[in-house]
């Protein structure tokens, strides 16, 4: 528009005289030949501080100048176009509409009159102005674009549709038109109407795939789903690998119940490198949403492996294979693509806390530590992952480190309760073997007094008294809590047992004992077992029970002095 106004020839015309705004009109009055030179030359002053942005300064200059020529267009032109620059066009409609009134063959001043009405929300005024525009300044019909896109931003789409038809009457036929009006009959939900552009598109462009995929929507939209069909298929001769396609086949037949061809073609959609990976992990999302089924188990799984192999460098690619085989239980599958994602891109927390989660329930201690060591590295404040890295050394008999971690961690979780009750948990096992009892029995109680039910504590709490033979009474409490709660837990079973045996009652302990090993083998219940009957007097049961223990491989140290001495060491 500045081009325009700057183009535009200072009239020398007689005219009436006005002074504050085109809108007050003075008694008639004829500037002299130097007023007009003087305004000429004030007016290409404004122009040139317009131009260098300067805008204030440009008004003060056309403001003069309008005083000396207010009858000259162009300076009416560029005093509206200045108040618009200066966001005030309430000041600025007059002038453009007496720059109209002067010169009514300037589509410019149009234009910015249209410009100005819009910025004031006064669409139906902007129209006037284009249409105005079209009917007095010759070949100018190209502006009805811009009028059916005020009429579309506004959603009068009757006017628009109106609009589209006076441009094809003006141009001809054209592609975008169909789009267009294909777009507003389905924002009026017209879906018929919008299939009948689609034809006209597919008529028009028999080679663009675009145009079959989006008729192909709008048939199943309209519940044609067979047409749909026989349209992607059409696109598919043209295109065979067509993800796209591919994608809305599968759905096609998914909702006419045929399983095996729906997953055939999602399997070719997600084999394209040309399918985005953010759709692909879109659609995975959904599916794990889904999981557990086992319908869908299996093609779920082998979808994720084809998004590894089409996208082989993009974390997310790994990190949806993880989500997904972590719920399917494929948990080492999971762990190992956790850990390809962070070698792409590490800065993902909740990737490296799963990585940690796995290891943990996959018993991979030394796994445990290594990897909580390098999420430490990224995220040192994070105290998970210092519970995890305690954990891990606490399993793998890093006593000294295990404590460090689990205390650093603690100091982080302060204003998270939960979580320190799992750090002093920790603790209480890691001061135990530390054989500072002080601590592990304080960090105890501490979890007890924060949950007075925890299973973990009530069970290695007492049993650790017992071994010590301290406070039997609590240890007795603690262990006899725990079997009425679960009495079929041969773990908490054996517990009791031996707070009992340490106590002396050997019949009592014999009786939960003798429970325990129903329920389980393991070396240590079946070793106490044999304990228990020995102080009984019933020495060859024993020895068979300590054989039996060792045969597992995780019985105490003293099980071959108990075999072979056939005497009772603790």
């Amino acid at each position: 528009m500045a081009t325009g106004a700057a183009n535009a020839q200072l009239g020398k015309k007689k005219g009436k005289a006005q002074q504050a705004t085109p809108a007050e009109v003075t008694a008639p009055a004829q500037p002299s030949e130097q007023e007009q030179l003087i305004s000429e030359s004030l007016f290409l002053d404004g122009v040139k501080h317009f131009m260098l942005e300067d805008y204030d300064k440009a008004l003060q200059l056309f403001q003069k100048a309008y005083t000396l020529t207010p009858d000259n267009a162009a300076i009416n032109y560029k005093l509206a176009e200045t108040y618009m620059v200066l966001k005030n066009p309430k000041a600025a409609t007059p002038f453009a509409q007496a720059a109209i009134t002067k010169e009514p063959k300037n589509a410019y001043y149009y234009l910015l009159l249209a410009q100005l009405h819009t910025e004031q929300k006064q669409f139906t005024e902007a129209a006037q102005a284009y249409n105005d525009l079209m009917r007095n300044v010759p070949d100018s019909d190209q502006y009805l674009f811009q009028l059916a896109d005020l009429y579309l931003s506004q959603s009068k789409y009757s006017d628009a549709l109106k609009t589209y038809d006076r441009i094809e009457k003006k141009f001809g036929s054209m592609e975008q038109l169909s789009v267009n009006r294909q777009q507003i009959y389905l924002r009026q939900k017209n879906v018929p109407k919008a299939i009948e552009e689609g034809e006209k598109l597919l008529a028009g462009n028999p080679s663009d795939v675009r145009y079959f995929l989006a008729q192909a929507e709008l048939y199943n939209a309209n519940q044609q789903t067979d047409k749909a069909i026989v349209t992607l298929q059409k696109a598919l001769r043209m295109e065979p690998n067509n993800p796209f396609a591919h994608l809305m086949l599968s759905d096609l037949h998914r909702q006419k119940g045929e399983r095996e061809q729906s997953e055939k073609e999602i399997k070719l959609a997600f084999a394209s490198p040309e399918l985005d990976i953010d759709t692909k992990v879109r659609i995975l999302v959904d599916l794990i949403r889904q999981l557990p089924n086992r319908e869908i188990e299996d093609v779920s799984l082998e979808l994720v492996d084809l998004t590894i192999q089409s996208h082989p460098e993009e974390a997310k690619a790994y990190a949806v294979a993880g989500d997904l085989q972590t719920i399917v239980g494929k948990k080492a599958d999971a762990r190992n693509n956790y850990l390809k994602a962070v070698k792409l891109d590490d800065s993902h927390f909740k990737i490296w806390q799963q990585i940690v989660l796995l290891d943990a329930e996959l018993n991979e201690s030394a796994a445990l530590v290594k990897h909580s060591e390098q999420a430490l590295e990224l995220f040192p404040n994070q105290a998970i992952f210092w519970f995890y890295n305690g954990t891990g050394h606490l399993i793998e008999k890093n006593y000294d480190k295990a404590v460090k971690s689990l205390e650093h961690g603690k100091r982080l979780s302060v204003a998270e309760p939960d979580l320190v009750a799992q750090f002093n948990m920790q603790l209480g096992d890691g001061y135990n073997s530390l054989k500072d009892y002080k601590r592990s029995n304080e960090s105890y109680e501490a979890v007890l007094e924060h949950d007075a039910d925890n299973e973990h504590v009530l069970n290695n709490y007492s049993y650790f008294l017992s071994v010590r033979n301290e406070n039997l009474t609590k240890a007795k409490e603690m262990a006899s809590r725990l079997v009425q709660k679960f009495p079929n837990n041969p773990t908490y079973l054996d517990t009791y047992a031996w707070v009992l045996y340490k106590s002396g009652d050997y019949k009592n302990a014999l009786k939960y004992l003798e429970q325990a090993v129903a329920l389980s083998d393991d070396a240590t219940i079946v070793e106490h077992y044999g304990d228990v009957l020995f102080k009984l007097g019933k020495k060859d049961e024993a020895i068979a029970q300590w054989q039996r223990a060792k045969l597992k491989g995780e019985a105490s140290a003293f099980i071959d002095k108990k075999i072979k001495d056939k005497k009772l060491y603790e």
